[in-house]
């Protein structure tokens, strides 16, 4: 443990560490020691909150379940680890003592949640309804009621899925953006035409980048298959195997069409010399995938209309590929993914697309860091061995980790993504065509060219900032230099003075 040996964890870390839970450690960890309450952050990301002895009056279950509900982000992985171990009569016991407090009601909603077991405890009658996550540390979703604990069932998933979400600064200040209407906004300036152009560009734009993102070129009938893909995102079905698996389908090589979730052990890996194999992630063990993606499924519809739009996209495109259920195909799926949500939430402009993969191409760094902060934290706690047919066995019980993560580095990073697309993709790509069509239809008066020619002479000329250069001059032999000139005044004019990002 970080700090000095006087310290002594608290609230959740101490119960995995009471519990022998096989877990990554707290987000946010606690610890009891000398000196004032403060908090601090260490190099691997992690929150460090130091207290006063006085603030763990105990250090029974009761104890610090009560002081984590108080004062730390809930970690759903953990307390379904340690509620697995500890067995009901603690719980029980406590919450007879308490039967109206709202850490006691909490932590035995989490339990029941968590385990599907039932604790010997009537229902509360009467008390007054307390969320199983404070909005004040958690991004939650719109309220169930659980009227067997007067919890208000506040997640971001279902049981068997469900990662949580921080809410940190950086967060807030995304969420505060209102970037859904600076979207909306842009694209209600625009004319229909102009409108029509960009987004056939940005549909090509993603599908380049997705596909640019796994080192492979978009080209072809896949190219077109996926573009046509994007094109139904809103309508598309999460919940739905067989449309996952047909859209496995129409973006892999024929020759690696799924016909059902994979069966097999997979992995993230590179050959370095000697043909050594250097293992980067290990996916979940194939007999658990069903469930999980069961779960998953579930999660997203429950998300719908019910939470932050961007952080849904986040939860459901990287719990998806971090199940990875197909053999092929995972990342692109895992990129549509955020499309669907963000266009079936009405976040994405009807029609428009918003190309995140350009921005993640541009960011390869963030990506692997976002997908690291998972693969990295759960890699301990995987316990598995090369196979005589140098395939891997995973040899533990892993589901769970799986299940149960802290997503709040994976919806930073896409906020920042969708926000870069949105001010810098989107604005570039709509300005640039209102900018190229004037300036196609201004030389048109000056010259009738053909179209060919003329998009050409546009394009030359809006690249080097409203001239036409010396050494292209000469492609345009046919032109006298008088009709250069006042062509390329047409073009400056269309410009409005400004030179095109993009061009």
């Amino acid at each position: 443990m970080e700090g000095r040996a006087a310290e002594r964890l608290v609230g959740q870390a101490a119960l995995r560490e009471r519990f022998s839970v096989r877990t990554p450690l707290p987000a946010v960890t606690s610890v009891t020691g000398p000196g004032g309450r403060k908090t601090s952050s260490s190099s691997e990301g992690r929150t460090w909150g130091r207290y006063p002895p006085g603030y763990l009056p105990g250090d029974d279950l009761k104890a610090h379940l009560k002081f984590a509900l108080k004062y730390e982000p809930v970690d759903l992985g953990v307390l379904a680890g340690v509620f697995a171990a500890c067995g009901p009569r603690e719980l029980e016991s406590w919450i007879r003592e308490e039967p109206k407090g709202a850490y006691a009601r909490r932590a035995w909603f989490f339990y029941e949640w968590l385990t599907g077991k039932t604790l010997d405890l009537p229902d509360v009658k009467t008390s007054a309804y307390v969320d199983a996550l404070s909005a004040d540390l958690h991004v939650v979703s719109r309220g169930r009621p659980s009227k067997r604990h007067r919890v208000t069932d506040n997640l971001l998933g279902v049981p068997g899925f469900c990662p949580t979400v921080r809410r940190t600064p950086q967060l807030a200040f995304f969420m505060g953006e209102a970037l859904a209407d600076e979207a909306k906004a842009l694209v209600a300036g625009c004319s229909p035409e102009v409108l029509a152009r960009a987004v056939n560009y940005l549909y090509t734009k993603e599908t380049k980048s997705s596909f640019e993102i796994e080192h492979e070129t978009a080209s072809g009938g896949r190219a077109e298959r996926f573009v046509a893909a994007l094109r139904t995102a809103h309508s598309f079905d999460a919940g739905s195997p067989a449309a996952l698996i047909a859209l496995q389908n129409a973006i892999v090589d024929p020759r690696y069409a799924a016909k059902g979730y994979r069966t097999h052990q997979n992995f993230v890996g590179e050959t370095v010399g000697g043909y050594r194999e250097v293992v980067h992630y290990i996916s979940p063990r194939p007999e658990d995938v069903p469930a999980l993606m069961s779960a998953w499924g579930a999660a997203t519809a429950r998300l719908r209309a019910a939470t932050d739009p961007v952080v849904a996209a986040a939860l459901s495109s990287f719990g998806f590929v971090f199940i990875h259920p197909f053999e092929d195909g995972n990342g692109r799926i895992h990129r549509f993914l955020i499309h669907h949500v963000l266009a079936s939430e009405g976040f994405t402009p009807p029609g428009v697309l918003f190309p995140v993969s350009a921005a993640i191409v541009r960011d390869r760094g963030g990506y692997d860091a976002a997908l690291e902060s998972f693969s990295r934290a759960i890699q301990p706690y995987l316990e598995w061995r090369w196979t005589p047919s140098r395939e891997i066995e995973v040899t533990n019980e892993t589901a769970q980790l799986y299940r149960y993560f802290d997503a709040t580095p994976l919806a930073e990073f896409l906020y920042g993504k969708v926000e870069e697309t949105i001010r810098k993709d989107l604005k570039e790509e709509l300005g640039f065509v209102a900018v190229y069509d004037a300036a196609l239809q201004a030389i048109g008066r000056i010259v009738d060219m053909p179209d060919r020619r003329a998009s050409l002479f546009v394009q030359l000329v809006l690249r080097n900032a409203g001239t036409l250069s010396k050494n292209k001059r000469e492609q345009f032999e046919e032109l006298t230099d008088a009709e250069v000139a006042a062509m390329e005044a047409a073009v400056r004019e269309a410009m409005g003075g400004k030179p095109i990002p993009g061009t």
